[in-house]
Protein backbone atom coordinates (compact mmCIF):
# COMPACT_ATOMS: atom_id res chain seq x y z
CA UNK A 1 0.00 0.00 0.00
CA UNK A 2 1.21 3.31 -0.81
CA UNK A 3 1.55 6.17 1.40
CA UNK A 4 -0.65 8.15 0.10
CA UNK A 5 -3.10 5.52 -0.18
CA UNK A 6 -3.00 5.48 3.96
CA UNK A 7 -3.75 9.36 4.20
CA UNK A 8 -6.05 9.98 1.24
CA UNK A 9 -9.53 8.11 0.80
CA UNK A 10 -9.14 8.56 -2.90
CA UNK A 11 -5.55 9.27 -3.80
CA UNK A 12 -6.10 8.37 -7.11
CA UNK A 13 -7.76 11.94 -8.00
CA UNK A 14 -4.67 13.26 -6.60
CA UNK A 15 -3.57 15.34 -9.83
CA UNK A 16 0.55 14.32 -10.93
CA UNK A 17 1.02 18.40 -10.17
CA UNK A 18 0.02 18.14 -6.79
CA UNK A 19 1.59 14.79 -5.64
CA UNK A 20 4.50 15.90 -4.38
CA UNK A 21 2.77 18.64 -2.14
CA UNK A 22 0.44 15.91 -1.07
CA UNK A 23 2.73 13.54 0.01
CA UNK A 24 4.93 16.48 1.96
CA UNK A 25 1.72 17.22 3.69
CA UNK A 26 1.65 13.57 4.85
CA UNK A 27 5.19 14.35 6.58
CA UNK A 28 4.35 17.14 7.90
CA UNK A 29 1.38 15.32 9.71
CA UNK A 30 3.49 11.99 10.86
CA UNK A 31 5.61 14.86 12.18
CA UNK A 32 2.92 16.67 14.46
CA UNK A 33 2.85 19.54 12.39
CA UNK A 34 6.56 20.42 11.94
CA UNK A 35 7.50 22.00 8.83
CA UNK A 36 10.22 20.86 6.86
CA UNK A 37 13.12 22.64 7.79
CA UNK A 38 12.61 21.46 11.56
CA UNK A 39 12.07 17.71 10.35
CA UNK A 40 14.72 17.30 7.78
CA UNK A 41 17.83 17.68 10.20
CA UNK A 42 20.30 14.87 10.13
CA UNK A 43 19.64 13.12 13.35
CA UNK A 44 21.08 9.46 14.09
CA UNK A 45 18.62 7.10 14.46
CA UNK A 46 17.43 6.63 18.16
CA UNK A 47 14.43 4.55 17.93
CA UNK A 48 12.69 1.99 15.51
CA UNK A 49 8.87 1.86 16.02
CA UNK A 50 8.62 -1.85 15.42
CA UNK A 51 11.56 -2.86 17.79
CA UNK A 52 10.76 -0.87 20.32
CA UNK A 53 7.03 -0.67 20.66
CA UNK A 54 6.88 -2.63 23.48
CA UNK A 55 8.82 -0.01 25.94
CA UNK A 56 6.81 2.93 24.26
CA UNK A 57 3.07 1.51 25.01
CA UNK A 58 3.15 1.61 28.99
CA UNK A 59 4.95 5.03 29.26
CA UNK A 60 1.96 6.40 26.59
CA UNK A 61 -0.80 4.35 28.64
CA UNK A 62 0.67 6.49 32.18
CA UNK A 63 0.36 9.48 30.42
CA UNK A 64 -3.09 9.41 29.13
CA UNK A 65 -4.31 7.30 31.96
CA UNK A 66 -6.04 4.47 29.32
CA UNK A 67 -4.80 1.63 27.47
CA UNK A 68 -4.23 2.98 24.26
CA UNK A 69 -4.57 -0.09 22.42
CA UNK A 70 -8.00 -0.29 23.81
CA UNK A 71 -9.70 2.84 22.40
CA UNK A 72 -11.76 2.71 19.13
CA UNK A 73 -9.95 6.18 17.55
CA UNK A 74 -6.69 8.09 19.05
CA UNK A 75 -5.64 11.27 17.17
CA UNK A 76 -2.08 10.40 16.08
CA UNK A 77 -1.05 13.87 17.43
CA UNK A 78 -2.39 13.63 21.34
CA UNK A 79 -0.20 10.23 20.70
CA UNK A 80 2.76 11.97 19.69
CA UNK A 81 2.12 14.36 22.79
CA UNK A 82 1.73 11.46 24.92
CA UNK A 83 4.81 10.26 23.69
CA UNK A 84 6.58 13.85 23.99
CA UNK A 85 5.97 13.35 27.60
CA UNK A 86 6.56 9.92 28.69
CA UNK A 87 8.81 11.32 30.88
CA UNK A 88 11.76 8.61 33.19
CA UNK A 89 11.09 5.00 31.91
CA UNK A 90 12.91 2.25 30.64
CA UNK A 91 12.37 3.56 26.90
CA UNK A 92 14.47 6.94 27.69
CA UNK A 93 16.72 5.28 29.04
CA UNK A 94 17.25 3.02 26.02
CA UNK A 95 16.98 6.03 23.98
CA UNK A 96 19.19 7.90 26.40
CA UNK A 97 21.90 5.22 25.62
CA UNK A 98 21.38 5.14 22.18
CA UNK A 99 22.03 8.71 21.74
CA UNK A 100 25.59 9.14 23.93
CA UNK A 101 26.88 5.96 21.73
CA UNK A 102 25.65 7.63 18.77
CA UNK A 103 27.59 10.84 19.61
CA UNK A 104 30.36 9.24 20.65
CA UNK A 105 30.12 10.06 24.12
CA UNK A 106 31.63 7.68 26.77
CA UNK A 107 28.97 5.53 29.13
CA UNK A 108 29.72 6.31 32.96
CA UNK A 109 29.93 3.11 34.88
CA UNK A 110 26.27 2.84 35.38
CA UNK A 111 25.65 3.48 32.11
CA UNK A 112 28.02 0.63 31.01
CA UNK A 113 26.71 -1.59 33.11
CA UNK A 114 23.25 -0.99 32.29
CA UNK A 115 24.00 -1.45 28.77
CA UNK A 116 25.64 -4.68 28.81
CA UNK A 117 22.50 -6.04 30.65
CA UNK A 118 20.09 -4.50 28.23
CA UNK A 119 22.68 -4.73 24.78
CA UNK A 120 19.43 -6.47 22.82
CA UNK A 121 17.26 -4.16 23.95
CA UNK A 122 19.69 -0.79 23.01
CA UNK A 123 21.24 -1.71 19.74
CA UNK A 124 19.05 -1.33 16.82
CA UNK A 125 18.61 -4.08 14.77
CA UNK A 126 18.63 -3.38 11.01
CA UNK A 127 16.22 -4.82 8.56
CA UNK A 128 16.61 -5.64 5.18
CA UNK A 129 14.15 -5.18 2.79
CA UNK A 130 12.33 -8.27 0.89
CA UNK A 131 14.46 -8.36 -2.61
CA UNK A 132 17.16 -7.59 0.05
CA UNK A 133 16.70 -10.21 2.15
CA UNK A 134 16.45 -12.55 -1.25
CA UNK A 135 19.86 -11.34 -2.51
CA UNK A 136 21.17 -12.42 0.89
CA UNK A 137 19.90 -15.56 0.62
CA UNK A 138 21.28 -16.08 -2.69
CA UNK A 139 24.85 -14.73 -1.36
CA UNK A 140 24.03 -17.09 1.22
CA UNK A 141 23.88 -15.17 4.64
CA UNK A 142 20.20 -15.07 4.62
Amino acid sequence: MLLSQLFYEDSASIPVAQYAEALRSCFRFIDGGADEEHSAAKKPKLMDWKQDFQYIVAPVNRVMGVEIRSVEYLHWWSFLSAYYEIGDCVFAQIVRIRNLKARGKSLDKADREWYQQNRKLVDLKTTYTEQENELLKQWGGG
